[in-house]
């Protein structure tokens, strides 16, 4: 009985461990201080993280899971790497589904989320201003503005799409391509705008302004990786 206890046990530390180090590294690659398609190291994230292989593999499994590492033959496993196409697709899917849940959420959300929602901003200008405006890093889930509209929608197509297949591959990409010396300022008055028109139930408007909103992101992506063919637009 003292060994299975024993066991139990230790499964429920490596996965307390697992769940721990694998929201570190979702910060790392989001932040991309673990570049997208570099090569996974066992021994340098075991040592970086103080962790043993144990339940860093299973947190290795978990972002895979997550689309955030992905493996290949006679490679091995890396950071996931967008291809232009890939990533300008992904934008196009979420100015379209973005802007439904924002109309579902301008019908649906309460008042006292919305409240809450606000009350998020005010905690995303703090951090705007601690970084000189130069970074706008939102956490993951509730702390994450997109995150919560997409949940406010209620319809769990939308859910499972923007905030559980994509939702990290996104978070990724909108804040690399966040960070400039103006357009953290702007991003957060932007969806101060998208909240009032959810508050004041003009539904039309509000996914017009969450289209507006992923549609600037795109033309600055593109204006970054094809600066030839794109006039240069910040955006987030």
């Amino acid at each position: 009985m003292t060994d299975t206890s024993t066991l139990i046990s230790d499964l429920e530390q490596n996965r307390t461990l697992a769940d721990r180090v694998c929201q570190q590294i979702i910060t790392a690659i989001v932040k991309g201080e673990i570049p997208t398609g570099s090569k996974i190291s066992e021994t340098d994230l075991a040592r970086t993280y103080g962790i043993s292989r144990g339940p860093l593999r299973e947190a290795l499994r978990r972002l895979e899971g997550l689309r955030l590492i992905e493996r290949k033959p006679h490679i091995g496993a890396r950071i996931v790497e967008l291809s232009v196409k890939e990533l300008l697709e992904i934008y196009r899917v979420r100015e379209a589904l973005e802007g439904m849940a924002c109309r579902l959420a301008a019908i649906s959300m309460p008042q006292e989320e919305i409240d809450s929602l606000r009350a998020l901003l005010d905690q995303h200008q703090q951090n705007i201003e601690q970084q000189e405006g130069q970074a706008y890093f939102q956490k993951e889930g509730d702390l994450d503005f997109h995150y919560r509209i997409v949940m406010a929608s209620g319809n769990s197509k939308l859910q499972e799409l923007l905030a559980a297949d994509l939702y990290h591959l996104v978070r990724m990409y909108r804040y690399q391509f966040s960070l400039s010396s103006s357009r953290p300022t702007l991003a957060l008055r932007e969806h101060h705008q998208i909240l009032d028109a959810i508050e004041t139930r003009d539904e039309e408007l509000a996914e017009l302004l969450m289209r507006r909103h992923i549609s600037a992101s795109r033309r600055n992506i593109e204006s970054k990786l094809n600066p030839q063919n794109s006039t240069h637009q910040e955006s987030n």
